[in-house]
């Protein structure tokens, strides 16, 4: 069984949406050593699809979806929020991230309570447009 580009990217945001959720766990349970682990390990998996996802995109240009209805409103307003959020969460991981690299970690904390769920959001819902796109 061969992956297609699209369903790698798919793979690189569901399992960046799994390290995030575990690394949200690993802090809940005060286990700093694997909550960094897991957190960078997102950020390298989603700059992987970053990277994978714009060549893609650059090789075929645009996708079509072709659903209508009801499934296509649902697509558009899902597309619409993640595309959002896509762009916004960039710097905010990015200051997120220098944050706690600088053990400014009430900072950290701070950023981070709007940076994780907008990222989970994106990365769940890269999965979601994957599957009702294909």
């Amino acid at each position: 069984m061969t992956l297609s580009w699209p369903a790698v990217n798919a793979v690189l945001n569901g399992l960046s949406a799994v390290l995030l959720a575990t690394g949200f766990v690993m802090i809940c349970r005060r286990d700093i050593r694997r909550h960094r682990a897991c957190m960078v390990s997102a950020f390298i998996v989603s700059s992987v699809f970053l990277v994978s996802y714009l060549a893609y995109h650059a090789k075929v240009g645009n996708v079509h979806y072709l659903g209508l209805g009801i499934k296509r409103t649902l697509y558009f307003t899902i597309l619409l929020s993640h595309t959002i959020f896509a762009a916004v969460i960039v710097p905010l991981i990015l200051r997120t991230l220098y944050l706690a690299l600088r053990n400014r970690f009430e900072d950290h904390r701070r950023w981070a309570r709007w940076t994780l769920p907008l990222w989970f959001y994106v990365s769940v819902t890269g999965v979601v447009i994957y599957e009702m796109l294909y």
